[in-house]
């Protein structure tokens, strides 16, 4: 394959996974309203423009699954075979089957032939089907497009590009006469929920409007951005020790400089959310119809925007989210009615954008989640002791789903009961630098809320210091700073605890966790910080303030140990480790407990 071969080949894959995505959540909505002519013209042409692609490309099984599905939704579109569920099915099918090659085709195999029997499944009942495409004639279309090009010396734009696609269809397979659209009752939107009827067929921007850029670039630009950001707070620390004039306002001008260049990049890479969102009405049916559950996704906000690598490694978490709150959450239509709830089930997948936060929300109306059921089944599973069990409250069960090995499934299936997913669910939001929080009642559902940054790779971050050390907290999850007594902490079993408006909290030294002995100091600075439903406070020498850090590899030396999650250098040029806000709590609880025991089998044996 040529040099302009392949890059049209890359660009081909990119717009038909987007499609193919479209795809997914327009069949879903023509399903629910078959009569739906715009959502039904919407999904032919999405399949019409992969096989456009495909044909020019000579890949003859992707065009045969393409043309299939595109004729029974054209007789379907003429009135003659209306759409029924064979039809939907096989339309499933010919979604996840093209989403096979087009991964085959991207990892450079050679595609196996269409299935007949999925073939024939779209065709069934259609008496006469359309025209094939000859394979030949479009290879040696496309073999003649690319040769006259490449011997003029001239690069194909996108418009160039569609334009041959439209001619090389209009030869093998002329539009259907065009046949009087039914009446529809009127429609009421709210403007929250995404709609797959209302996404508009992929527009042609104008080519001088819009440049694809390699994302190893974008990278790069974020990277030199953050050594930008990391010499601007340098020299915002030198500056008050100078005390120039001059000085003083050209580090203002560079300051404000860093900020928009910043942001600009950072808007650069921001993806809308919607790029994985778009998947999940397809996966919520498949999932709902093996189960034979009836459950109705909901999607709001996908047009909100994440840096796309967090759009990428928010897929995973998701689809274990989604396909937990239909097999867990959602009951069976009878356990339904007989609880006095409608058949039909819902899920709501949301995301909406706080400061420099994204809110993500999977909430469904099932049966909830019952804290003594995951008590009991956590302790018999051995996963946690009877007597810490005892001390949970309802909402700290709620948090032991997240337990590695932990599941109420007294059955395996496909879809759930293994033991794991929840727990892979808050280890990658962790590493995200997210957290996520459960909230169930019981008989009328739960959520599933995660909280992750706009990026990964500035930070805003809360810097403290222990005897010249620096530290740095990630800025969300720190509620409050602090300042209380030694004499005013508490002991409860061993764990010192701090009394907060009326609220214990843990009380953990960043000092004694560190290994060094404890300051003797009147007043002992606190940092009071977030980790799941639960507060604690962290004390600490001293607070420096806030400020945005570059996050960088761990050194070699400290990679793996727990409480670490990454470094930086700060504006005095220091090196300054980001501590997991999670990992602090559970290791600092962990050591109390194990020297409380270990001082009562001391005064035990004494």
């Amino acid at each position: 394959m040529s040099a302009m071969a392949s890059d049209i080949c890359a660009d081909f894959l990119v717009e038909a996974r987007e499609i193919l995505d479209q795809l997914g959540e327009q069949m879903v909505v023509l399903e629910h309203d078959p009569r739906d002519r715009e959502c039904l013209n919407a999904v032919f042409r999405g399949f019409h423009t992969i096989k456009g692609g495909a044909g020019f490309l000579d890949f003859v099984p992707m065009v045969e699954v393409c043309h299939a599905a595109e004729d029974r939704l054209d007789a379907a579109r003429s009135g003659k075979v209306p759409l029924d569920a064979i039809a939907f099915d096989g339309a499933q099918q010919a979604l996840d089957l093209l989403g096979d090659m087009l991964q085959a085709v991207s990892a450079g195999h050679s595609l196996d032939p269409a299935p007949h029997a999925l073939i024939a499944s779209l065709r069934a009942g259609m008496g006469n089907p359309g025209t094939h495409v000859h394979k030949p004639v479009a290879a040696a279309a496309a073999e003649a497009a690319i040769a006259q090009f490449a011997a003029g010396g001239d690069a194909i734009d996108d418009l160039e590009f569609e334009a041959l696609l439209d001619s090389l269809q209009a030869a093998a397979n002329p539009p259907p006469a065009p046949v009087p659209e039914p009446a529809k009752p009127a429609a009421v939107d709210n403007g929250k929920a995404s709609k797959a009827s209302q996404v508009p067929a992929p527009a042609h921007h104008d080519a001088d409007a819009t440049v694809r850029v390699d994302v190893r670039r974008l990278d790069a630009m974020v990277n030199l951005v953050g050594e930008l950001v990391l010499a601007r707070n340098r020299l915002k620390t030198i500056r008050p020790r100078l005390r120039d004039d001059d000085l003083d306002r050209a580090v203002a001008a560079l300051d404000v400089a860093t900020s928009r260049l910043q942001s600009a990049v950072m808007t650069a890479r921001m993806q809308p959310v919607g790029r994985v969102f778009a998947r999940f009405p397809k996966l919520a049916r498949d999932v709902a119809r093996q189960l034979k559950k009836n459950v109705e996704l909901e999607v709001i906000g996908a047009d909100t925007e994440l840096d796309r690598n967090l759009v990428e490694a928010l897929a995973d978490p998701l689809v274990h989210l989604v396909r937990n709150a239909i097999d867990h959450g959602i009951e069976m239509p009878d356990a339904r009615r007989r609880a006095g709830k409608p058949e039909l089930g819902r899920v709501r997948l949301s995301a909406q954008q706080e400061g420099d936060h994204v809110n993500i929300e999977v909430r469904d109306d099932g049966a909830g989640i019952d804290p003594e059921k995951i008590r009991r089944s956590a302790v018999e599973k051995g996963l946690i002791t009877g007597e810490a069990s005892a001390r949970l409250s309802p909402e700290e069960c709620l948090q032991l789903i997240f337990l590695a090995g932990f599941s109420t499934r007294d059955e395996v299936s496909d879809l759930s009961g293994r033991g794991v997913g929840m727990d892979v669910v808050q280890s990658k939001i962790r590493e995200l630098s997210g957290q996520v929080q459960i909230h169930s009642t019981v008989g009328e559902g739960s959520r599933f809320c995660i909280r992750v940054p706009l990026t990964l790779a500035i930070l805003p971050t809360l810097l403290v210091e222990i005897e010249g050390d620096v530290y740095a907290l990630p800025l969300v999850r720190v509620v409050e700073v602090l300042t209380h007594e030694p004499a005013s902490a508490l002991s409860i079993d061993g764990q010192p605890m701090l009394d907060l408006r009326q609220a214990p909290i843990p009380l953990l030294g960043l000092r004694e966790w560190l290994g060094m002995a404890p300051a003797s100091l009147p007043l002992v600075t606190g940092v009071v910080l977030q980790s799941g439903e639960q507060r604690y406070c962290l004390a600490v020498d001293r607070v420096r303030g806030r400020e945005e850090v570059v996050i960088k590899a761990l050194p070699p030396t400290l990679r793996g140990l727990p409480g670490y999650a990454g470094a930086s250098l700060v504006g005095d040029g220091r090196m300054a480790l980001i501590l997991d806000v999670d990992a602090l709590l559970r290791t600092g609880l962990r050591e109390c407990a194990e020297a409380s025991r270990g001082s009562s089998s001391t005064r035990t044996s004494r």
